[in-house]
């Protein structure tokens, strides 16, 4: 019988004092905690599922806030879900989500997250996401993002940029998102990393790759984490190894 099997992790870091990241796999979540150990989880291929990885936005208030309103949203809708309008209406629906929340409570305002997951069909996986949080396709000639940056170039000298252009909540009130979707071919032994930037800002797609072909699944996200350790730590770290097996 084909299934998914998902091995995720998420991590404080070095820097920070919190984490301000939320997971989603199906109906479980993971919310502002530290699991150094990647726990995977299997699930028969069939019936929808949702992956998702929650980056709350640091510099506002309230990121773990947003992130765990946003991952929560999904774990109720991800049943429902059945293409890439349906996946849209649900960012927008936890966008409206995000921004309600903040109504009559001012420590909450300007609060906001990243998302980027998939969708598990029978038929297809559709990549989604809005901000700077990534989906790649590990594929046997190399990493490819699938995700689309919500952000503007890095400035000369730089690999990377912090700034954000859209995102679930944040200053931006009253506005429709324009979520990024995706629909992929669905395939035996395809997997797919989904991660926030605290990842991917220390460690270069390079050695992303490397550790991908190298390591199983747990493995590898022990791998992953570690390499952004190593790399200063300067973020909260959060992944998710998403693969189909047979």
């Amino acid at each position: 019988m084909a299934y998914i099997a998902v091995t995720a992790l998420s991590h404080v870091g070095l820097v920070r004092e919190h984490n301000e990241d939320s997971l989603v796999v199906g109906p479980w979540t993971l919310c502002g905690t530290t699991t150094q150990s990647p726990q995977t989880l299997l699930f028969p291929l069939g019936r929808p599922l949702v992956v998702a990885v929650a980056d709350g936005l640091g510099g506002q208030p309230a990121g773990e806030v947003a992130s765990e309103l946003v991952v929560r949203e999904l774990a109720l809708l991800g049943p429902s879900l059945d293409g890439a309008p349906a996946i849209e209406d649900a960012l927008n629906r936890c966008n409206l989500a995000v921004h309600s929340a903040t109504e009559g409570r001012p420590e909450l305002v300007g609060m906001g997250t990243t998302i980027a997951g998939t969708l598990i069909t029978a038929e297809s996986l559709l990549s989604f996401n809005v901000g700077d949080s990534k989906v790649y396709h590990a594929a046997p000639e190399g990493l490819r993002q699938v995700s689309v940056d919500d952000s503007p170039p890095p400035l000369p000298g730089h690999r990377t940029t912090s700034a954000v252009t859209q995102t679930l909540g944040g200053t931006r009130v009253h506005h429709v998102l324009t979520p990024h979707v995706a629909t992929l071919p669905l395939s035996m032994g395809d997997r797919y990393l989904l991660c926030s930037d605290g990842l991917t800002d220390p460690v270069p797609d390079e050695a992303i790759d490397e550790v991908l072909r190298v390591h199983d699944d747990g493995k590898a996200a022990f791998e992953l984490w570690k390499a952004a350790i190593e790399a200063g730590g300067p973020d909260n770290i959060s992944l998710a190894l998403v693969r189909i097996g047979v």
